[in-house]
């Protein structure tokens, strides 16, 4: 027998009393979260801890369960599998650490995904087809209303997020201090959906004509004489204003990216066209574009995927009225406010069906650039 297979069975030979060990401290963790989540659901148990008391009662267990407790369950199932024989464990061994992830996205993810598209057939209307919730979606004149500005933020909202982020991406490299200017490009993406929205509002506020105009927006445009623009009333205004907050909050995303991307381009590529006579413009054109397409593709599809999820800045804005609705805040009305959960559903499967060829796109993308390969 080979010394190296010698050493590893001698290695799994492990002495009772560590069994034992592991076997008790595995046992101990799980009944600490078991304790834990019965504290997290009793309610007489926080409350007598006061408003704060139980908030942070509530933190420190989440952070004991989700990272002390986890954490040891690793290490002790670790243990375990290396109580097998060599091959067994190098096979095992990656199941133990990969399935626990897959059991809790198959909970969260994979389950209520299945339930969803279950029940946008099943929960219909007495005497109905179980398509009718989709038929419904396709022919409702405010779904198609919907749908278009979708369509809308689709072509827009990406290229011009991309095309902004592109233009920045080649510029703060020139600049002296680029990380500075880099962060102010970047702020707008670490405010929340909800926050830009508020921002946003207040520079497209508008008052009737011979008020103080208190948006920015209209107090810029009526300091030049001109008259005060209901941005957010007036179609198809107020589509393209709602894309132009997100575009600022996006471009900081498509910068950072394109800026590294562009960071790898050979130096002598460029300096090659530069000899050959290119100009700045040709040069970029024609060599960084090129070495770049990856991450442009990479920043698009992103770009789209969040473009169909878009919620929060309708929602906080207009709330879909005056022509702005999307198909995710006419789903979150469908669902909260008129309790007509069937059309809901169905509404979701289709942002769902949507977002998959982007979704394989950018995989395509990523593994062309030898990403996950």
């Amino acid at each position: 027998m080979p010394e190296a297979v010698e050493a590893q069975l001698e290695t799994n030979r492990r002495p009772p009393l560590s069994i034992v060990r592991d076997l008790t401290i595995a046992v101990g963790v799980i009944v600490l979260i078991w304790l834990g989540l019965r504290v997290l659901r009793s309610e007489t148990a926080l409350d007598a801890l006061g408003p704060f008391g139980g908030k942070l009662v509530q933190a420190l267990i989440g952070i004991v369960l989700g990272v002390v407790g986890i954490w040891a369950l690793f290490v002790v199932a670790n243990s375990l599998v290396e109580l097998l024989p060599p091959r067994a464990t190098t096979v095992i061994r990656p199941y133990v650490f990969v399935g626990p992830a897959v059991v809790v996205l198959s909970i969260f993810l994979l389950a209520p995904a299945v339930g969803t598209i279950i029940q946008s057939f099943t929960e219909v209307p007495e005497g109905e087809g179980p398509f009718y919730n989709y038929v419904q979606a396709f022919t409702d004149p405010a779904l198609q209303i919907a749908l278009r500005n979708n369509a809308i933020w689709l072509i827009l909202a990406p290229a011009g997020a991309l095309l902004i982020g592109l233009a920045f991406a080649g510029l703060v490299d020139r600049v002296k201090r680029e990380s500075l200017a880099k962060s102010f490009i970047f702020i707008p993406l670490c405010i929340s959906g909800a926050g830009v929205a508020v921002i946003w509002r207040f520079i497209y506020e508008w008052r009737p004509e011979g008020q103080p105009q208190i948006g920015i927006l209209n107090a810029i445009v009526t300091a030049f004489g001109g008259e005060p623009v209901p941005w957010l009333q007036e179609i198809p205004t107020n589509t393209l204003a709602l894309i132009v907050a997100f575009v600022w909050i996006q471009t900081g995303f498509a910068m950072v990216i394109l800026s590294a991307a562009i960071k790898g381009v050979p130096v002598e590529l460029m300096e090659a066209a530069r000899i050959d006579g290119a100009g700045e413009f040709q040069t970029f054109l024609r060599i960084v574009l090129p070495s770049i397409r990856g991450s442009v593709i990479t920043v698009f599809t992103v770009t789209a995927i969040a473009v169909l999820k878009v919620f929060d800045i309708v929602y906080v804005t207009t709330n879909g009225n005056f022509e702005t609705d999307v198909i995710a805040n006419r789903m979150f009305n469908e669902m909260f406010r008129f309790r007509n959960f069937g059309f809901a559903t169905a509404l979701a499967v289709i942002l769902l069906v949507a977002v998959v060829p982007i979704m394989v796109v950018n995989v395509r993308n990523l593994r062309r650039q030898g990403i996950g390969a």
